[in-house]
């Protein structure tokens, strides 16, 4: 039986390779796909999150949603440096957008579809958690009706992308983060930095994708991206961050998780955004977060290349 998701998305270079493993996997019924202001604008990420239906030939099968077009408390903070200034990195500049996303408000659509299959309904976030936010404020029993909540965001152990602790989806709305994780969820998986730099996507991987437009739009997607990733790391590479959190969806082996009381900065000149990670129980709180502390990078990648290949 297929697991029932939503995918919650900013639509970035990274958010569109997830958004392709879960079509592509077979392994998922995906409800719909809310959007959200982050990478790019509300109306940035909803475009290109059509486009890409459009390339898998899905944008009659999966509503897409708009969800809240800004943060919680803060205004908007774009990676058009690292996603591009169309977020995608050019690569479907020239294609006709024929798909119109679906009536409604992306926060509600979380809740309809949790309270119309209770206890079935995986959330895989991959933006800023401002739609999941505001789904918990208008209905605080989506804690307990969603069977789990996977996020990518955060660093626990390392450096952040954004700021010298912070992750970029965390520190674009930490209030709705700290929201998020403070809410009690039963299940809730925190897919950080930490692991998704292991999950490195080289050349070499592109090449195995074979011959194809699917392959040709990550070829081209991925090129900036690489080369902003090797600027930063030396590393001629990039990082599958949100696709890293599709695959605990489909395979939750692929992670060591470890659970821990996890808190987020919201009131700090140098430190906001930062996930606190209360490895020593210092805080003598009960662990709320799953954390994934180590990932088979060598599995994932071959899941990622062999569900994309030609």
């Amino acid at each position: 039986m297929q697991k029932k998701v939503i995918l919650d998305v900013d639509t970035g270079v990274d958010d569109a390779l997830g958004m392709l493993l879960a079509i592509f996997s077979g392994q998922l019924d995906i409800l719909g796909i809310t959007t959200v202001n982050g990478n790019v604008s509300l109306d940035q990420a909803t475009v290109n999150t059509c486009k890409i239906l459009q390339l898998a030939g899905m944008d009659r099968h999966i509503p897409v949603i708009k969800g809240a077009n800004k943060p919680l408390m803060r205004p908007a903070h774009f990676e058009h440096r690292v996603h591009g200034a169309d977020g995608i990195g050019g690569a479907l500049r020239d294609m006709p957008v024929h798909t119109q996303p679906f009536e409604g408000f992306g926060p509600d659509y979380i809740i309809e579809q949790v309270r119309k299959h209770p206890g079935e309904v995986t959330l895989v976030m991959t933006a800023p958690l401002t739609n999941l936010a505001i789904a918990l404020m208008k209905y605080p029993e989506l804690v307990r009706e969603v069977r789990e909540v996977i996020v990518m965001g955060g660093v626990v152990s390392g450096f952040g992308n954004v700021t010298p602790t912070a992750e970029y989806n965390i520190y674009v709305d930490p209030e709705a983060a700290k929201l998020v994780m403070q809410a009690g969820f039963p299940s809730l998986t925190l897919v950080g930095l930490d692991v998704t730099r292991r999950a490195l996507l080289t050349e070499e991987h592109l090449r195995e994708l074979g011959d194809s437009p699917l392959a040709d739009y990550v070829w081209v997607s991925t090129a900036d991206y690489m080369k902003r990733y090797h600027e930063r790391n030396g590393v001629r590479a990039c990082a599958l961050h949100d696709p890293l959190a599709v695959g605990v969806a489909l395979n939750r082996e692929l992670v060591t998780t470890r659970p821990y009381y996890v808190d987020v900065e919201t009131r700090s000149e140098l430190c906001d955004g930062q996930t606190v990670c209360d490895f020593q129980n210092r805080l003598g709180r009960e662990p709320n977060v799953q954390v994934c502390t180590d990932v088979d990078a060598d599995a994932f990648l071959q899941l990622f290349t062999r569900t994309l290949r030609a």
